[in-house]
């Protein structure tokens, strides 16, 4: 994997910029700065001449890492306004946490195109979400009945943990359908990404360690150089978004996010598919 100058000046901006927009998304909508990483890092590491079969594993496990901090930093914001609840955290998380060993479990023996397709597939879907349902679009009245919820929250946990992204792209668009007040859910959603990213950045490590062709300053499928570029814009932006949360109405951004996810999963899925 030849390196040069400009090419790691490129990759540093570009992760630096990436994790700036992650970061305030993550705060602003709570669909988790991944959704935004994974598929900048997957195409800067095509650049790097990484191989395509890790690709998509450093892409997640190195997303997953950087929502660590993020998360940290978000659940601190939504805390102080009340925004976080409790009660359904304490039910939620094991089986979300049982979810992400069974990505991680996974992960550990899927190609890098099944990772990939996955991103793609749920992208597709979200995007689906944030351009052809209203503000406020809530078809149920209340959560589900306890079985249902532990199924998904596990559910939410598994792919999460295949796609690199902190459970709020997916906990956000579910609660809300559920008639669960929307800030309540972006503060839920937040801890939620904790739980999810710890488990998840230690899966991958274990999974990629010792493997060859990964890039240089990697610590298993994460990228040390891509997490701190990432993490030390995403850390400052995360707080803004959170803050923005509970002033703002996200409409348009809602629009403008959706046809992004649109454009990237069908640029993802053009690489796996025949």
């Amino acid at each position: 994997m030849p390196l040069s100058l400009t090419l790691v000046t490129t990759f540093t901006f570009v992760l630096a910029v990436s994790g700036c927009i992650s970061g305030f998304l993550a705060g602003l909508l709570g669909v988790g700065g991944g959704i935004i990483i994974v598929p900048v890092l997957y195409h800067v590491l095509a650049a790097f001449d990484v191989d395509m079969a890790l690709r998509a594993h450093i892409a997640v496990g190195t997303s997953l890492a950087t929502i660590i901090p993020t998360s940290l930093q978000s659940i601190r914001t939504h805390r102080a306004k009340g925004a976080v609840d409790a009660t359904l955290l304490r039910f939620w998380a094991p089986f979300v946490g049982l979810g992400v060993l069974v990505g991680v479990l996974i992960a550990r023996f899927a190609p890098g195109t099944l990772l990939t397709a996955v991103f793609g597939m749920v992208a597709a879907i979200v995007a689906a979400y944030m351009l052809f349902t209203r503000e406020g679009w809530h078809p149920f009245a209340a959560l589900p009945a306890k079985p249902a919820q532990a199924g998904m929250a596990g559910g939410i946990g598994t792919l999460s943990t295949l796609m690199g992204i902190g459970g709020g792209t997916l906990t956000v668009p579910v609660l809300s359908v559920f008639s669960y007040p929307v800030r309540r859910a972006v503060g839920t959603a937040s801890v939620v990404g904790l739980i999810i990213a710890l488990p998840g950045t230690l899966g991958y490590i274990f999974n990629g360690f010792g493997r060859e062709g990964l890039p240089p300053l990697s610590l298993g499928y994460v990228n040390l150089a891509a997490l701190l570029a990432i993490v030390v814009t995403s850390m400052w932006f995360a707080p803004m978004g959170a803050r923005a949360a509970h002033t703002i109405a996200p409409t348009h951004l809602r629009k403008a996010f959706g046809i992004f996810l649109a454009i990237t999963s069908i640029k993802m899925l053009a690489d796996v598919l025949p």
